[in-house]
Order: C-alpha cells, then structure tokens, then sequence
C-alpha cells in the first residue's frame, strides 16, 4: 500500500453494533480518520482503535449511514470530541432531534457532500424501513473509492449503479434465508427483515456484488449472530474472484488497503485476521 492511498478497517459489524475506520489524505495530503457509523459506546470504540493502532486518534468526522442504535449509539451525543463533525441525512435529521440522537455539530446531506476537504461522499437513500439508509460511494484525492452499503433492504439497481466498479466495496450480507426461517424468531421480524426493506440475504449480496462489479476486494457486513455464519456467507460468495473479507462482531478485520485499479490475481479470504484460501 502506498503512503497516498486510503484503507478500510471495521471494527465491528452486527445488530450488537456497527463502526468502520477509514483512513486517507485530505486534500492538503494529511492523513485523516472517517468513522461510517458510530453503533459501538465510546469506550468499546476507543479500545478498538487502540487495538488497530489508532490508540488517541480522534475521528474528524462521522458519516452515519442512518439512525438505528446499532449505527448511531447514544452514548455519543455527549462523549464526541468537540473538533468531530457528524454528518447525517437530510431525511434524518428531524428523527435525530425528536430523540435527542442530534450532535451539536452536525452536518446534513444529500446527495454529494465533502466530510473532509477533498474526501467526496456520494449519497442514495435505500429503502430501509420508514426513513432509509444511505449508501456511500467514496472517493478519496488518491484516485480510489469505496463503496459502502448496509441495511440495504433490497439490491435495487439503483444501488447497484450507485456504487459500480468502486476499489473496495463493502456491503451487508445479514442472513442466510433457511436459518432465518427456522429461528425463534416472531414472524414480523422475519418479515420485516426478509420483505424488501430490511437486509439483504447472502444470496441477494453476492448477486448485488456480481452486478457491482468492485476491483480488488469485498468486505462483507452486519452478518447475523443468530441467521447467519461466515462459512454460508462465504459459500454463497465463493465464485467472487475478489480478495473477500469477513467483518465479525468481536474483532476488527485486517486492514484493506483502497488501492486505485488493483485487481488482485488470485481470491484470499480473511476472516478476522485468518487467511483462508
């Protein structure tokens, strides 16, 4: 990885919480830190970050993909450093002060909005229960993007074309449909999740990804602790000829470097800093 280019680190990714670390130059060729979504307190965040060491790094910004507790913890309203900008929605912002959820600093967007100077973020709202979720496509002075998709609902084209060909794509692959069938699950969480606007299946995110189309690697996200495994996620996702990474709920991934136009000659699986062919 070169000094210019950017990187990707998830801290955590389940319905118990959801924080990725980006890390890139601005424009003025400073290394900066992104974090896309905030669901872990404050004090598990920060041991996370000393364990991938960031141990006292301080985010410039948060962009959070929408309000739920597992991507927004309310804990951050009052511990946010006071330099930090948080940037949500427009169509959230009303629910954020509603339930006290809004930060003094708080940036608005929609569509395309800069959360550092030269760091652009591309936005689509999908269809993700009442109000949506946004989507992100990042594009960073190094030339590379990122694409980040959770909470998807459904892999809409629009959410395919938002984010195609990106470097790095990131993107929820929540639940394996038969294991969400026959959990204990009551039979409204099951549709709500299945029904079109709550997660994608793994089925439905390799199919998603197929359409993408992302260079180098695909970090799979918000896998289900009680409806899913890495090894069905990574069976549905086998035929993908790019470096694939597993997030997990109790340990940061690896670092995935965001390299403009790598494509990699042959596929690794990591998992939780385990490299599996």
């Amino acid at each position: 990885m070169t000094d210019s280019a950017a990187r990707l680190c998830v801290l955590s990714s389940s319905s118990s919480g959801n924080c990725s670390v980006v890390r890139a130059r601005d424009a003025a060729g400073v290394e900066r830190t992104i974090l896309v979504d905030a669901g872990l307190s404050p004090r598990r965040t920060r041991i996370l970050l000393t364990e991938i060491g960031l141990s006292g790094v301080v985010p410039d910004a948060v962009v959070l993909t929408h309000l739920d507790i597992d991507h927004w913890n309310p804990g951050w309203v009052a511990a946010m450093p006071e330099t930090t900008t948080v940037f949500i929605h427009r169509r959230h912002r009303a629910r954020a002060e509603r339930s006290g959820k809004a930060y003094l600093r708080t940036g608005v967007f929609d569509g395309e909005f800069e959360p550092l100077p030269g760091i652009r973020a591309k936005s689509v709202l999908l269809g993700h229960d009442d109000l949506g979720c946004a989507a992100f496509r990042f594009e960073f002075v190094c030339g590379a993007s990122l694409g980040y998709v959770t909470d998807a609902g459904a892999p809409t084209p629009e959410m395919c074309d938002h984010v195609a060909g990106v470097d790095v794509l990131a993107i929820e692959s929540n639940y394996c449909p038969a294991m969400q069938l026959a959990s204990s699950r009551p039979d409204f969480l099951k549709h709500r999740i299945m029904g079109g606007k709550g997660h994608l299946s793994n089925a439905q995110s390799a199919a998603a990804v197929g359409r993408i189309g992302p260079r180098s690697d695909v970090v799979l996200l918000h896998l289900s602790r009680q409806c899913n495994t890495p090894d069905a996620a990574r069976r549905e996702h086998a035929g993908c000829p790019r470096r694939l990474t597993i997030a997990g709920h109790d340990a940061p991934t690896p670092w995935v470097p965001i390299v403009p136009g790598e494509s990699p000659e042959l596929k690794v699986v990591r998992y939780q800093g385990v490299l599996w062919g």
